[in-house]
Parts: C-alpha cells; structure tokens; sequence
C-alpha cells in the first residue's frame, strides 16, 4: 500500500486559472488525482499546455452550453474505465459528473448544481442530488470502494459556514438542501474532513464582495468523501485557503491504498 493524494478544486473557469497560475500549482500539489469542477471549457478550447495538463491524463466533460459548469479529471496513471454523466439528460447537458473506475476504487468527479437562481434550481439540484445517490448505490452494491470529490455547492452544518443564522433561507443551507447531503452521506460514505477534524471550522468559497475571503467569512462547499471501508485508510483531509486563483480554494485527503 501506498499515499495516494487525490485533491479536488472548483476552479471557476480554467482558462482564467490559467492565467492566475493554475498550471504552477498543478506541478508542484504533488496528487496522484486532480478533480476540477466548473471548467467553463470544452478540450479544443484550451491551449496546447492545458491540454498537456503537466503530463497528467486528462478526462474533460464539458457542458453543452459553452463557458457554463464543466468538470474534469486528472490522473497521473490512466484510467481503464470512465463513465460520462449520471444516464440522465436532464443533468448530463450540464456536464456535472465523471465517474473513474480505477483498480483500486471508483472516484466521483461532482458539480452539483446550484440553486440561487430560485426555487425550480433548487428543485432541480435536489432532483440531482436524488439521482447521484441512486447512482453511488448501484456502484457500492458492486462490491466496489468509492470516492466522492467535488463542489456539492451545501455547507452541511452549522460549523461549516461563518454565518449558519442569516444564512438558513439562503439556498446552500436551506433545510431541504442539508437534507439531501445527508441523504448522500447515509448512502453509505464519510465525509473525510469532517472525520478528521470534528470541530474544526474551515471553508472553501466566499463571496467575491465585502472582503469576504480576507475576513474568513466562508462556506465549506467542497468535499471529498470516502465509502466507509476506506475512512479507516483516511492518512489526511485538509482545506487550502492559501491557493488562489478562484473563489474557491482546493480540498485533498490522502488514503493509505
């Protein structure tokens, strides 16, 4: 058994990330695994060094409607099997998930949907959120260990956003929305930061406005979890507030695998 790092990042467009020093970062973060939410770009729009992707194999799954969501999934070794979407294209159009079936468990690449432009959006994530159960399910029931990375767009609870009392009609914390990741993380999974770190108070997005980075004034949006064989394995979960580049920040865990 090995370290195997796998580090997930909403990167709120790569071609900007691009210019801010995405490709630096790629380097030098040392995962074996980079997953990225909200590319905002199909492969033939990305130049030849993006493509490159320091010499990681890259997997890209753009949105059907151009310089919208995205995701995409970096490996240092190639996968044998990808899966593109959930099967259902009221959500693949949105291109929000890559499932990697690797040898050694399969990895989730997830952006879920966000739901601030009003109740059928929320409808709409939920509706998601339902489906990407059903889904995790179905690949658990193979007998398969499981990784689930990416923008889940909900701070779960109280401890994982500054301010959880303005902000309990506020989509993202909403009842409904806490429920729905509840109900994902009762499929069968662990929330790996959470795991190791019970009380501590850490984010992963803020506001563009107000300053809200520099006063630490965040929501834990991003996650990586585990199927509950692996929590066991869980070496680190951390949270980088230091990277920049976009607003939000990369999160990793490292598993003994």
């Amino acid at each position: 058994m090995a370290p195997t790092r796998i580090i997930s990042w909403n990167v709120n467009g790569i071609r900007a990330g691009e210019r801010k020093g995405f490709l630096r970062w790629l380097e030098g973060c040392g995962a074996e695994i980079v997953a990225l939410q909200e590319v905002k770009a199909a492969p033939e729009q990305l130049s030849p060094a993006l493509r490159e992707a320091c010499g990681y194999q890259a997997c890209w799954l753009p949105a059907e409607r151009a310089g919208y969501s995205g995701v995409a999934t970096l490996s240092r070794t190639a996968c044998p099997e990808t899966v593109r979407g959930l099967g259902d294209p009221r959500f693949d159009v949105e291109g929000r998930v890559l499932i990697s079936r690797f040898p050694a468990f399969t990895l989730f690449n997830v952006y879920v949907p966000s739901g601030t432009m009003g109740p059928a959006r929320v409808a709409h994530k939920l509706a998601f959120t339902a489906r990407l159960c059903e889904a995790v399910r179905a690949e658990l029931a193979r007998g398969r260990s499981l990784v689930l990375v990416g923008d889940l767009n909900t701070a779960h609870e109280e401890i994982d956003l500054a301010r959880p009392r303005e902000n309990r009609n506020t989509s993202g914390f909403m009842p409904e929305e806490r429920a729905a990741l509840s109900a994902l993380l009762g499929v069968g999974l662990v929330d790996s930061f959470r795991h190791l770190h019970p009380g501590v108070a850490a984010y992963s997005w803020w506001t563009m406005r107000g300053g809200a980075r520099e006063r630490n004034v965040g929501w834990r949006l991003d996650y990586i979890l585990v199927s509950t064989d692996l929590a066991p394995r869980l070496l680190a979960a951390d949270i980088h507030p230091e990277v920049s580049g976009s607003d939000h920040c990369p999160v990793s865990a490292t598993l003994d695998l």
